[in-house]
Protein backbone atom coordinates (compact mmCIF):
# COMPACT_ATOMS: atom_id res chain seq x y z
CA UNK A 1 0.00 0.00 0.00
CA UNK A 2 1.44 3.34 -1.00
CA UNK A 3 1.21 6.58 0.97
CA UNK A 4 -1.78 7.95 -1.02
CA UNK A 5 -3.79 4.74 -0.62
CA UNK A 6 -3.14 4.88 3.09
CA UNK A 7 -4.23 8.51 3.18
CA UNK A 8 -7.47 7.73 1.35
CA UNK A 9 -8.28 5.30 4.11
CA UNK A 10 -8.23 8.28 6.50
CA UNK A 11 -10.94 10.11 4.54
CA UNK A 12 -10.93 13.80 3.63
CA UNK A 13 -8.38 14.72 6.27
CA UNK A 14 -5.95 12.18 4.90
CA UNK A 15 -6.36 13.48 1.35
CA UNK A 16 -5.64 17.03 2.49
CA UNK A 17 -2.51 15.87 4.28
CA UNK A 18 -1.38 13.96 1.19
CA UNK A 19 -1.94 17.01 -1.05
CA UNK A 20 0.03 19.22 1.32
CA UNK A 21 2.88 16.71 1.36
CA UNK A 22 2.95 16.61 -2.45
CA UNK A 23 3.01 20.41 -2.66
CA UNK A 24 6.00 20.60 -0.33
CA UNK A 25 7.82 17.80 -2.18
CA UNK A 26 7.30 19.45 -5.57
CA UNK A 27 8.22 22.94 -4.45
CA UNK A 28 11.81 23.89 -5.36
CA UNK A 29 13.72 26.17 -3.01
CA UNK A 30 13.99 29.63 -4.53
CA UNK A 31 17.31 31.36 -3.77
CA UNK A 32 16.97 35.03 -2.84
CA UNK A 33 17.69 37.43 -5.67
CA UNK A 34 21.23 38.82 -5.27
CA UNK A 35 22.30 42.46 -5.27
CA UNK A 36 25.32 43.84 -7.11
CA UNK A 37 27.62 46.85 -6.80
CA UNK A 38 29.40 47.24 -10.15
CA UNK A 39 32.17 49.84 -10.14
CA UNK A 40 32.15 52.38 -12.96
CA UNK A 41 35.47 54.08 -13.68
CA UNK A 42 36.68 56.28 -16.57
CA UNK A 43 38.19 54.47 -19.58
CA UNK A 44 36.93 51.08 -18.44
CA UNK A 45 36.49 48.46 -21.16
CA UNK A 46 32.79 48.45 -22.00
CA UNK A 47 32.61 44.71 -22.67
CA UNK A 48 34.16 44.09 -19.22
CA UNK A 49 31.02 45.64 -17.77
CA UNK A 50 28.40 44.54 -20.30
CA UNK A 51 29.38 40.85 -20.42
CA UNK A 52 28.83 40.17 -16.71
CA UNK A 53 25.96 42.68 -16.59
CA UNK A 54 24.12 40.71 -19.27
CA UNK A 55 24.14 37.72 -16.92
CA UNK A 56 23.53 39.62 -13.68
CA UNK A 57 20.54 41.40 -15.21
CA UNK A 58 18.78 38.05 -15.66
CA UNK A 59 18.99 37.26 -11.95
CA UNK A 60 16.20 39.74 -11.25
CA UNK A 61 18.43 41.24 -8.56
CA UNK A 62 19.19 44.86 -7.78
CA UNK A 63 22.13 46.24 -9.76
CA UNK A 64 23.97 49.38 -8.69
CA UNK A 65 26.32 51.00 -11.20
CA UNK A 66 28.58 52.90 -8.84
CA UNK A 67 30.62 55.99 -9.71
CA UNK A 68 32.23 58.79 -7.74
CA UNK A 69 29.24 60.89 -8.70
CA UNK A 70 26.39 60.54 -11.17
CA UNK A 71 28.26 62.09 -14.08
CA UNK A 72 28.29 59.71 -17.10
CA UNK A 73 31.63 57.94 -17.31
CA UNK A 74 33.41 57.56 -20.68
CA UNK A 75 34.51 54.08 -21.71
CA UNK A 76 37.31 53.14 -24.07
CA UNK A 77 34.77 53.13 -26.94
CA UNK A 78 33.67 56.67 -26.17
CA UNK A 79 30.23 55.39 -25.15
CA UNK A 80 29.41 56.85 -21.74
CA UNK A 81 27.83 54.87 -18.91
CA UNK A 82 25.76 56.73 -16.33
CA UNK A 83 26.19 55.57 -12.72
CA UNK A 84 22.96 54.85 -10.87
CA UNK A 85 24.49 55.62 -7.49
CA UNK A 86 27.65 57.04 -5.91
CA UNK A 87 30.35 55.78 -3.58
CA UNK A 88 28.61 57.54 -0.71
CA UNK A 89 25.06 56.41 -1.56
CA UNK A 90 25.79 52.80 -2.53
CA UNK A 91 24.30 50.22 -0.13
CA UNK A 92 26.91 48.60 2.06
CA UNK A 93 25.24 45.17 2.18
CA UNK A 94 25.39 44.01 -1.45
CA UNK A 95 25.96 40.35 -2.29
CA UNK A 96 28.48 40.97 -5.07
CA UNK A 97 31.18 43.59 -5.58
CA UNK A 98 32.33 43.66 -9.20
CA UNK A 99 35.24 45.60 -10.72
CA UNK A 100 35.75 45.84 -14.51
CA UNK A 101 39.07 46.47 -16.24
CA UNK A 102 40.53 48.81 -18.80
CA UNK A 103 44.27 49.40 -18.57
CA UNK A 104 44.31 53.21 -18.69
CA UNK A 105 41.40 53.45 -16.28
CA UNK A 106 42.92 50.90 -13.93
CA UNK A 107 46.23 52.77 -13.82
CA UNK A 108 44.42 55.96 -12.79
CA UNK A 109 42.26 54.12 -10.24
CA UNK A 110 45.28 52.45 -8.62
CA UNK A 111 46.40 55.93 -7.53
CA UNK A 112 42.89 57.04 -6.54
CA UNK A 113 42.60 56.73 -2.76
CA UNK A 114 38.84 57.31 -2.80
CA UNK A 115 38.21 54.49 -5.26
CA UNK A 116 40.49 52.05 -3.46
CA UNK A 117 38.84 52.88 -0.14
CA UNK A 118 35.39 52.24 -1.62
CA UNK A 119 36.45 48.89 -3.09
CA UNK A 120 38.03 47.90 0.22
CA UNK A 121 34.93 48.81 2.25
CA UNK A 122 32.35 47.15 0.01
CA UNK A 123 34.57 44.15 -0.67
CA UNK A 124 35.08 43.61 3.05
CA UNK A 125 31.33 43.11 3.49
CA UNK A 126 30.16 41.51 0.23
CA UNK A 127 29.39 37.81 -0.08
CA UNK A 128 31.48 37.70 -3.25
CA UNK A 129 34.46 39.84 -4.23
CA UNK A 130 34.81 39.76 -8.00
CA UNK A 131 36.46 41.37 -10.98
CA UNK A 132 37.69 40.74 -14.51
CA UNK A 133 40.52 41.84 -16.76
CA UNK A 134 42.82 44.50 -15.26
CA UNK A 135 40.12 45.29 -12.71
CA UNK A 136 41.45 42.49 -10.53
CA UNK A 137 44.46 44.70 -9.81
CA UNK A 138 42.12 47.10 -8.02
CA UNK A 139 40.88 44.23 -5.84
CA UNK A 140 44.52 43.52 -5.03
CA UNK A 141 45.27 47.17 -4.26
CA UNK A 142 42.34 47.16 -1.83
CA UNK A 143 43.89 44.22 0.04
CA UNK A 144 41.17 41.77 -1.02
CA UNK A 145 43.36 39.17 -2.74
CA UNK A 146 45.92 38.31 -0.07
CA UNK A 147 46.57 34.57 -0.13
CA UNK A 148 43.90 34.03 -2.79
CA UNK A 149 44.23 32.54 -6.26
CA UNK A 150 43.25 35.10 -8.87
CA UNK A 151 43.47 35.83 -12.56
CA UNK A 152 43.10 38.82 -14.86
CA UNK A 153 44.06 39.93 -18.35
CA UNK A 154 47.02 37.87 -19.50
CA UNK A 155 49.36 40.87 -19.78
CA UNK A 156 48.91 41.97 -16.15
CA UNK A 157 48.56 38.66 -14.30
CA UNK A 158 52.20 38.80 -13.29
CA UNK A 159 51.40 41.91 -11.20
CA UNK A 160 48.88 40.13 -8.97
CA UNK A 161 51.53 38.64 -6.62
CA UNK A 162 52.57 42.21 -5.73
CA UNK A 163 49.36 42.28 -3.70
CA UNK A 164 49.86 38.87 -2.09
CA UNK A 165 47.67 37.04 -4.60
CA UNK A 166 48.48 33.66 -6.09
CA UNK A 167 48.56 34.07 -9.87
CA UNK A 168 46.46 31.73 -12.01
CA UNK A 169 46.32 31.63 -15.80
CA UNK A 170 42.84 30.09 -15.84
CA UNK A 171 40.02 31.96 -17.57
CA UNK A 172 37.84 31.97 -14.45
CA UNK A 173 39.20 31.38 -10.94
CA UNK A 174 37.20 30.75 -7.77
CA UNK A 175 38.90 30.83 -4.38
CA UNK A 176 36.40 30.99 -1.56
CA UNK A 177 34.31 34.10 -2.05
CA UNK A 178 36.80 35.62 -4.52
CA UNK A 179 35.85 35.10 -8.18
CA UNK A 180 38.00 36.58 -10.93
CA UNK A 181 38.03 36.39 -14.71
CA UNK A 182 40.45 36.99 -17.55
CA UNK A 183 40.32 39.77 -20.10
CA UNK A 184 37.34 41.25 -21.93
CA UNK A 185 35.39 38.31 -23.40
CA UNK A 186 36.10 36.20 -20.30
CA UNK A 187 33.45 38.32 -18.59
CA UNK A 188 30.68 36.08 -19.94
CA UNK A 189 32.39 32.93 -18.66
CA UNK A 190 32.91 34.67 -15.34
CA UNK A 191 29.30 35.85 -15.17
CA UNK A 192 27.90 32.40 -15.84
CA UNK A 193 30.25 30.76 -13.33
CA UNK A 194 29.27 33.26 -10.64
CA UNK A 195 25.60 32.95 -11.61
CA UNK A 196 25.82 29.21 -11.01
CA UNK A 197 27.19 29.93 -7.54
CA UNK A 198 24.37 32.35 -6.80
CA UNK A 199 21.35 30.64 -8.35
CA UNK A 200 22.44 27.14 -9.31
CA UNK A 201 23.91 25.42 -12.35
CA UNK A 202 20.54 24.79 -14.00
CA UNK A 203 19.81 28.52 -13.91
CA UNK A 204 23.22 29.32 -15.40
CA UNK A 205 22.79 26.73 -18.16
CA UNK A 206 19.46 28.27 -19.07
CA UNK A 207 20.97 31.75 -19.22
CA UNK A 208 23.82 30.51 -21.41
CA UNK A 209 21.23 29.18 -23.84
CA UNK A 210 19.20 32.39 -23.74
CA UNK A 211 22.35 34.38 -24.55
CA UNK A 212 23.31 31.79 -27.19
CA UNK A 213 26.78 31.76 -25.75
CA UNK A 214 28.38 29.10 -27.92
CA UNK A 215 31.80 30.55 -28.77
CA UNK A 216 33.41 29.41 -32.01
CA UNK A 217 36.28 31.86 -32.56
CA UNK A 218 37.49 32.27 -36.14
CA UNK A 219 41.14 32.09 -35.04
CA UNK A 220 42.99 30.14 -32.36
CA UNK A 221 44.85 33.16 -31.03
CA UNK A 222 42.85 34.18 -27.96
CA UNK A 223 45.58 33.40 -25.43
CA UNK A 224 49.40 33.59 -25.41
CA UNK A 225 49.68 29.81 -25.46
CA UNK A 226 47.58 29.62 -28.61
CA UNK A 227 48.84 32.78 -30.30
CA UNK A 228 52.51 31.84 -29.98
CA UNK A 229 55.59 33.83 -29.05
CA UNK A 230 55.76 36.05 -32.12
CA UNK A 231 52.20 37.40 -31.94
CA UNK A 232 52.28 37.66 -28.15
CA UNK A 233 55.58 39.53 -28.28
CA UNK A 234 54.19 41.91 -30.88
CA UNK A 235 51.22 42.80 -28.65
CA UNK A 236 53.50 43.32 -25.64
CA UNK A 237 55.82 45.54 -27.65
CA UNK A 238 52.95 47.67 -28.94
CA UNK A 239 51.62 48.08 -25.38
CA UNK A 240 55.01 48.42 -23.69
CA UNK A 241 54.57 52.03 -22.56
CA UNK A 242 51.18 51.58 -20.91
CA UNK A 243 52.18 48.22 -19.41
CA UNK A 244 55.23 49.89 -17.84
CA UNK A 245 52.91 52.54 -16.39
CA UNK A 246 50.68 49.79 -15.01
CA UNK A 247 53.64 48.11 -13.36
CA UNK A 248 54.70 51.38 -11.74
CA UNK A 249 51.17 52.15 -10.53
CA UNK A 250 50.77 48.61 -9.16
CA UNK A 251 54.10 48.95 -7.36
CA UNK A 252 53.01 52.18 -5.72
CA UNK A 253 49.67 50.67 -4.70
CA UNK A 254 51.39 47.58 -3.28
CA UNK A 255 53.78 49.76 -1.25
CA UNK A 256 50.87 51.70 0.20
CA UNK A 257 49.11 48.45 1.05
CA UNK A 258 52.17 47.17 2.92
CA UNK A 259 52.79 50.50 4.61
Amino acid sequence: MNRRDAAMGLGATGLLLAAAHDAVALAEPVPPTPSFAMLIHPKMILIDLVGPLSVFNLTGGRIHLVGKDRTPVPTELGIPVAPTTTYVECPRDVDVLFVPGGLDGTIAALDDAETIAFVREIGGKARYVTGVCTGTLLLGAAGLLKGRKATGHWYVRDLLPLFGAIRSDDRVVMDGNVVTGGGATAGLDFGLALGARLLGEEWARRVQLVLEYDPQPPFESGSPSKAGHALTGDVLQRRARVLAAAREAAGRAAARLKG
